[in-house]
């Protein structure tokens, strides 16, 4: 900008307010031309205009119409982030109500407008601005800790941190008593000494006669302009010239986030959160719900899905098991019933050379006794391929031979549960038990398989198959006329993988032939393999899963709906701060940031103590329950990643609420 062109020229400047259905006229046609390195005192009646004037001066007030050049350009049509940029770089304020963050020290509301500048401004230079407005040794004392002129003082440090060129003070001594207003005056000197334009609104004679230039207005138009020939602090002419001369004119540009603003984003926000604790705990009480159900949850589907595959995997590899029941009676439905029956185990083990070995089995839940201890078990009627198809050979003693099934011996091996519960500590072989009152010998322990909530492996009793159907009258049919005549089931064990669909699709042949199905009837009975049934359990288990993680994340989403309404609040609650950022040279994007950081960390606070929350109820569960928890990384990734996106998802609509507000309307609202 040259040296002979004003630093601000208004051109015909209109601005109205729209009150009801018509428009109300505050500014009616101002044309005036400020020099660099004036001092102007704004005078007027409360209602003149002269604060709006001031606003459009600083940047805050598009005009209704007219042209305004700031440096030598028109900045009538800035947008609202370049109009921060440009004053960030320029323009200083002092305002009536001092404008200070109340939870933020001296130094960090005096490095503030340095945060949007981008021009990485040390605490160093606040600090001795401080020190030139005699605070050095309030430098970390917050607003309430300091009085009016201290206050004051602060926002003059504050407004020089970006070494402006113009200074806008809209009544600066307006809420001080008369030694403190003095103090400021004089401060206000002292900066257009260095050359500063300083433009001042006031109502009060004796404060604008500080002024060089005095321009007074009355319903919206300039009534006089005077230059004051007499100010009370004159300038050196000669000082006044040589301090023009270093102003030059710096482009307006719109910097990109900086370290700087996200420090100062993160700082506003967590010292938000601790203003509000209580409130700031119960808007992250949904998500630490949330997330902990989440964890929680799909810990208990992971255990559920690895308890039913070591379940499948004790049952042994390589099987195929029948049921005399079709496959629509195997889901639970209503399906068709069939036998089988002893001649079936033995002809099916002719049926293929692929087939190692075969067992019928029959069960029933029977009490077993021993002397004054009892216990309701299962009991399994086996055969010896039993052993050896289960991986069930006992690690005490030894399983049954062919012999005693043969013989019906009373012979019995016991699950570790049932050890434990009628012998404890004592060793069970050779030790006589009652199965409904018939007395068996315990030849042997079978090797624990685990347990899970749903099912305990090593509660059960196994007996030769004869011996079972024969003497106990255990049976796969639920007609008491057909006690031990029916099988409850058929394992066949092959030699492997790769024979088991070619022996299963003869095992249909046959037992479709056995029991004369024509071809449009469906089996009435169901063979499968591990695979299946593995399929099937599984299956069903990630359903259940998967239910329950939907339940969870509702809890999620109820959790980022309450930090969206906590949001709205804090919007409302820090308006004036958001005017005043914005009038230091926060962009929009800056108070979206700020706001989207806060939104971010009260989510992420809730899911870190959602997930430790949840691997505690996990563990919890797991020792104490009996319930076979696991918690994964990815769940906890998930939960974690989700209560992140929902805090960001729903601090947007607060966010961007409050970066559209208009600073001049913030800093007004009450």
């Amino acid at each position: 900008m040259a040296l002979n062109m004003p630093i601000i020229k208004l051109e015909n400047i209109r601005h109205s307010y729209k009150v009801g259905p018509g428009n109300l006229l505050v500014l009616k046609g101002i044309d005036l031309s400020i020099e660099q390195g004036e001092f102007v005192a704004i005078m007027g009646p409360s209602g003149s205009g002269k604060s709006t004037l001031l606003q459009i001066l600083g940047l805050l007030e598009r005009p209704t119409r007219g042209r305004y050049f700031l440096l030598g350009k028109d900045v009538s049509g800035l947008s609202d982030d370049e109009g921060a940029a440009l004053r960030s770089k320029t323009i200083g304020f002092i305002f009536q109500m001092f404008n200070l963050l109340s939870r933020t020290s001296a130094v960090d509301n005096v490095l503030l407008p340095a945060i949007y500048s981008g021009q990485g401004v040390s605490s160093s230079k606040a600090l001795e601005l401080l020190q030139d407005v005699g605070l050095s040794d309030r430098v970390h004392h917050k607003p309430n800790q300091l009085s009016g002129g201290q206050q004051q003082r602060v926002a003059i440090a504050r407004s020089l941190i970006n070494s402006p060129k113009i200074i806008f003070a809209d009544e600066p001594t307006g809420n001080l008593a008369s030694d403190q207003a003095d103090e400021i005056l004089e401060k206000l000197c002292e900066m257009h000494a260095r050359g500063i334009t300083i433009i001042m609104v006031t109502h009060e004679q004796d404060i604008a006669s500080y002024a060089e230039r005095i321009i007074k207005i009355k319903d919206g138009q300039i009534q006089s302009d005077e230059k004051n020939t007499n100010p009370k602090h004159p300038l050196n002419k000669a000082q006044k010239s040589q301090n023009e001369a270093a102003f030059a004119s710096s482009p307006h540009v719109l910097s990109d986030l900086s370290w700087l603003e996200v420090k100062e984003n993160s700082s506003s926000a967590a010292k938000a959160i601790s203003a509000n604790k209580t409130r700031s705990f119960l808007s992250v009480l949904g998500i630490l719900i949330g997330v902990c159900s989440v964890i929680a949850m799909l810990a208990i589907g992971r255990g559920a899905q690895k308890s039913i595959e070591a379940r499948i995997s004790g049952l042994g590899s390589n099987l195929i098991m029948i049921w005399p029941f079709s496959s629509a009676a195997f889901h639970g439905g209503t399906g068709t019933v069939s036998r089988l029956t002893l001649t079936d185990m033995d002809e099916i083990s002719h049926l293929s050379s692929h087939i190692v070995a075969v067992n019928g089995e029959v069960s029933s839940d029977e009490q077993v006794v021993y002397k004054d201890k009892n216990t309701n078990t299962e009991i399994d009627g086996d055969l010896t391929s039993y052993a050896s198809m289960h991986s069930a050979q006992p690690y005490y003693g030894r399983f049954f031979t062919a012999a005693e099934n043969n013989d019906v011996a009373r012979v019995a091996i016991l699950g570790q549960t049932v050890v434990d519960t009628l012998f404890g500590k004592s060793d069970p072989v050779g030790r006589q038990i009652k199965i409904n009152r018939i007395s068996f010998k315990v030849i042997g322990v079978l090797p624990p398989k685990g347990s899970s909530a749903w099912h305990d492996q090593d509660d059960l009793v196994v007996i030769p198959l004869k011996t079972a159907m024969m003497r106990l009258g255990l049976n796969g049919w639920s007609s008491s006329s057909s006690r031990g005549r029916y099988l409850k089931r058929i394992e066949v064990e092959c030699d492997g993988p790769n024979s088991i669909d070619g022996v299963m699709a003869k095992i249909r042949t046959f037992l479709r032939a056995r029991h004369h199905l024509p071809a449009y009837k469906d089996d009435d009975f169901t063979v499968r393999n591990m695979q299946d049934i593995q399929s099937a359990l599984t299956g069903t288990t990630k359903t259940f899963g998967i239910l329950l993680g939907i339940v969870a994340a509702i809890s999620i989403l109820v959790g980022g709906i309450g930090i969206m309404n906590i949001m709205l609040v804090s919007v409302t609650e820090r308006t004036r701060e958001i005017g005043l950022r914005k009038a230091v040279g926060a962009p929009r994007r800056a108070i979206l940031a700020q706001f989207l950081i806060e939104s971010a960390l009260l989510s992420l606070l809730g899911g870190t103590i959602g997930v430790f929350l949840g691997v505690g109820i996990a563990f919890l569960m797991t020792h104490y329950a009996g319930w076979n928890a696991i918690v994964t990384p990815q769940s906890i990734i998930l939960a974690f990643g989700c209560s992140a996106l929902i805090g960001i998802i729903f601090g947007f609509w607060p966010a961007r609420k409050a970066s559209l507000l208009s600073p001049i309307e913030a800093l007004r609202y009450e």
